[in-house]
């Protein structure tokens, strides 16, 4: 089996098992008493819009961007109803915008349709120093601004100090790793991997501490689907950055 064709089958095969998982899970939790069902609903069909964008971005196809539209909208209403503000401010006034922008980017570097896939490349030694002393950076100021919103808005109630930093280090990294999607860089799945597995216990803590907040499961598994597209990414990427690349239409 060639690349191509096992990255169709793999691609086939996240979609079916994340819809499956998906809807199992939501009709499980709508019948619980405490299921609110209207963001059991919006939660869901993010997911699922999201997971198209992730597989499709993991294969070069600029369809992702349509797609991620549609994710990022659902994760605004998400995110704002369990006030984790830091991923509500991402994705409202920077992961919403930057769809337009990666789809002008990848027209420009190749991506037209379903059938070419985005000419990638790779970082220099310098861009590499650059970009982890700028992520480091941005970790630490947005850690700190959003530990101060916490501090202000908890009125005295203790809270969970990690989950802030798990918020603070879900921002920084998507900014980061929008910006190098945008530019097709080889590089941003590193920053993706970094998303996912802290989302995962971004939400996954969210999960165990708020029970009126069923749906957030489904944030949980989006996330854990998420981190195996990511590391499918890295892998179809690594060949779309060779210069010879036979995946890559030139």
């Amino acid at each position: 089996m060639n690349d191509k064709k096992f990255n169709k089958w793999f691609s086939s095969i996240l979609m079916t098992m994340m819809v499956v998982v998906i809807v199992i899970t939501t009709a499980f939790k709508m019948q619980q008493p405490d299921a609110r069902v209207v963001m059991l609903l919006i939660a869901a069909l993010g997911s699922v819009m999201g997971v198209a964008s992730t597989v499709l971005s993991a294969n070069g196809i600029i369809w992702t961007f349509i797609f991620g539209i549609l994710d990022v909208t659902f994760c605004c209403i998400v995110a704002a109803d369990n006030q984790i503000w830091g991923n509500f401010a991402l994705h409202l006034f920077y992961f919403l915008p930057m769809q337009f922008v990666g789809i002008w980017q990848w027209r420009k570097r190749g991506a037209v349709g379903t059938k070419s896939e985005v000419k990638a490349r790779r970082f220099t030694p310098k861009q590499w120093a650059i970009t982890v002393a700028s992520v480091l950076a941005g970790l630490a100021v947005v850690y700190f601004i959003l530990l101060q919103i916490r501090i202000h808005t908890s009125a005295g109630e203790p809270f969970d100090r990690s989950q802030v930093f798990f918020d603070a280090a879900v921002t920084t990294f998507n900014i980061a790793g929008q910006i190098l999607m945008s530019l097709a860089f080889y590089e941003q799945w590193y920053l993706w991997i970094l998303v996912n597995i802290s989302s995962i216990f971004l939400w996954g803590g969210t999960m165990m501490s708020s029970a009126a907040s069923s749906y957030t499961v489904v944030m949980f598994i989006k996330y854990c689907f998420y981190l195996v597209n990511s590391l499918n990414g890295l892998r179809i990427w690594y060949n779309l950055s060779k210069p010879d690349s036979s995946l890559r239409s030139e």
